[in-house]
């Protein structure tokens, strides 16, 4: 954990059942860590985390790692797209992502998401073509199975390449570098092209740097007079095999033959050649298959190997991540420390997730350290998400009760955990709500809060059937929305209470959490509401009046939509609700506004603080700040409750 050059925090993304979580199961399960076997076909649907420690071959070790020894802290995130603020989550705090593609669908809509939402995080990709196993079984011709794979690699490329970024290098993928790699997570085998140009090294006596480059792409071994050619036709006339197919692909499809159609003298060559040991004569038929292809080609070693090569460690990603991470100055003292990944620096941990212990209301706080240690029994600083530096808002001190390393299933106690690790805090969770950061430092700024691509759109409301549960009901919906990282539950003024999620999935599993480990009581839930907003497409085509009861005041009102987004900047937080003349500078420099409407903006709605705007336009009027605190009140209950359908209004300056 001392080791920062030889640390890996990274995360696997992926479309839904394209086989990442199976491959992540098959990873743990080879590195001993204890998982059932009903659990590597079950769909993740909740964020898991496993830290593995992987022991690289010295050949392969380069100058400014510490040693062989590398600490790889691996993070699962859901595949589907009501999950996608989990990949959001894992992101933050990842400096590399595994993505996985499954070789027969290839690139799918939500693939794209994720490969994008980790762009956006300066989080540098790797690929896996998970499944392969599949082109075997179906027979597909090994030419087209190329090709299958050069346009799956060629569309995550044109991905990546939108994302061009000055203070990265280059990354897209490529197998000829050993950033791709190919295999089947179920079967437990897999391979990058380094596996292959090591076999071959010796034969054609070259470098297996300059193997590589030969067993990708357009290049065709001639065995006549044995060279490699750039054309598919030699001096003959003869069509020759693409070295990929014929070094590649061949060898796996004859192991594949021989053993499944159960050719034993065939499949004992082939094995005495790659000196494998049966342990057992008993197995036949895919049994034999998977043990010969594990011992052949080992998953853990080729996507391990490739994580640790490929991915850099924490003191090399948060020098380019650190301007969209830290919210502060990138010349003061915390943001050096981010910079350095500085173990001596002040503490700078961002919290990113809350999960439960077991115990009611209490939670695991997990984190990572990004400049400084933290101890157990450290005093620490909190500052919320809605914290703004100078403020005492949403800010608290408090001490660590504990700092565990989380594995898994297991949780070992640490008495410090220094920068670059992932860590569990204990005792700070009644200051947290989904997210925050930790430091010592008196004049650190916050890091930048997490931007998910789904709000909460479907509300369902729930009650308990025995009105004595209520307490509980209450306590269980805290819970809930401590853990989740977009989930809101609100008293409306009937009485009920709701809870607000980003989709049809997601609400089953917080109904199940709420009912199963939050509150544990019966409960009644209504049927999905989904949540719509009411705006307007163009300004006013007539002026509304109202008189005061003595007829003497006349107010008159219209309604425009507001410039193209405003009303995204108001709900991220880029406009200052707080500080009018703060947010009179921001909406007049970008949005070219008029500075006395700019000034002159009486409130926000619905509940202060959404998308709309009361602007006092007005000129010589002397009473009209009395009527202020009327037109307001009007005003955030029109935004509340619109004239369509008595949702909220989103988007109108009136």
């Amino acid at each position: 954990m001392n080791k920062r050059n030889n640390l890996r925090n990274m995360c696997a993304i992926a479309h839904v059942g394209h086989g990442k979580t199976t491959l992540i199961n098959s990873l743990s399960a080879m590195a001993e860590i204890w998982i059932s076997p009903t659990t590597l076909a079950e769909p993740l649907m909740n964020p898991s985390r496993v830290s593995l420690i992987y022991e690289l071959p010295i050949e392969k070790v380069t100058l400014d790692s510490d040693g062989n020894t590398f600490l790889i802290n691996l993070i699962d995130s859901p595949g589907h797209v009501d999950l996608s603020l989990e990949v959001t989550t894992a992101l933050r705090v990842s400096d590399g992502a595994l993505l996985v593609v499954d070789t027969i669908e290839g690139i799918c809509a939500h693939t794209e998401t994720v490969l994008r939402q980790a762009l956006a995080e300066r989080v540098k990709p790797v690929l896996m073509i998970n499944k392969m196993d599949r082109l075997l079984e179906l027979k597909m011709n090994l030419e087209e199975c190329f090709q299958s794979f050069f346009k799956t690699i060629e569309k995550v490329n044109v991905i990546i390449s939108t994302f061009r970024d000055q203070l990265l290098w280059d990354l897209c993928v490529y197998p000829d570098k050993g950033t791709v790699a190919f295999g089947s997570g179920s079967q437990g085998w897999g391979f990058t092209l380094s596996k292959f140009a090591d076999l071959y090294s010796n034969k054609f006596r070259v470098k297996p740097e300059k193997l590589m480059a030969r067993l990708w792409g357009d290049n065709y071994y001639d065995p006549s007079d044995k060279k490699w050619k750039n054309t598919e036709i030699n001096k003959d006339g003869n069509t020759l095999k693409r070295g990929f197919v014929m070094f590649v692909l061949e060898p796996i499809e004859q192991i594949f033959d021989a053993i499944l159609k159960d050719e034993q003298e065939k499949y004992k060559k082939i094995l005495k050649a790659l000196n494998i040991v049966l342990q057992s004569e008993k197995l036949v038929g895919k049994a034999l298959l998977y043990h010969v292809m594990k011992k052949f080609l080992p998953l853990t070693e080729a996507i391990l190997e490739m994580i640790v090569i490929h991915l850099p460690p924490p003191t090399i990603a948060q020098k380019y991540r650190v301007e969209d991470l830290y919210a502060g100055p990138k010349d003061d003292e915390a943001a050096a420390a981010i910079l350095n990944c500085d173990p001596e620096g002040p503490l700078m941990l961002y919290v990113y997730k809350m999960i439960p212990t077991g115990y009611p209301r209490r939670f695991y706080a997990l984190g990572r350290v990004f400049a400084g240690t933290v101890r157990t029994g450290q005093k620490v600083r909190i500052m919320g998400p809605n914290y703004v530096y100078g403020r005492k808002g949403d800010l608290y001190t408090s001490v660590v009760q504990r700092t565990d390393f989380l594995m898994g299933r297991t949780v070992e106690p640490i008495e410090d955990v220094p920068a670059g690790n992932m860590v569990g805090l204990v005792g700070v969770n009644q200051f947290i709500l989904k997210s925050a950061t930790l430091s010592t430092s008196e004049t650190a700024y916050p890091f930048i809060s997490m931007k998910f691509t789904s709000s909460p759109i479907i509300r369902v409301a729930v009650e308990p059937k025995n009105p004595r549960d209520l307490p509980q009901l209450i306590e269980g919906l805290k819970s809930l929305a401590t853990s989740d990282p977009i989930v809101q539950s609100t008293l409306e003024d009937s009485g009920e209470y709701l809870i607000s999620v980003s989709g049809e999935l997601h609400l089953k599993m917080c109904l199940k959490n709420l009912q199963e480990e939050f509150c544990k009581v019966p409960l009644i839930i209504s049927d999905p509401i989904v949540a719509y907003r009411e705006t307007v497409s163009t300004a006013s085509s007539m002026t509304c009046l109202s008189k005061s009861p003595n007829k003497h005041n006349r107010l008159y009102m219209t309604a425009e939509p507001l410039p193209e987004g405003l009303a995204e900047d108001i709900e991220s937080g880029a406009v200052s609700i707080d500080d009018s003349k703060i947010r009179a500078r921001y909406i007049i420099d970008k949005y070219n506004w008029d500075i006395d409407e700019a000034r002159k903006i009486w409130c926000f709605g619905p509940a202060l603080c959404g998308a709309n705007l009361l602007i006092d336009a007005t000129n010589g009027s002397t009473y009209v700040h009395e009527a202020k605190d009327s037109c307001v009140s009007a005003f955030q209950w029109a935004t509340k409750e619109g004239v369509l359908c008595d949702e909220n209004c989103r988007g109108i300056r009136w």
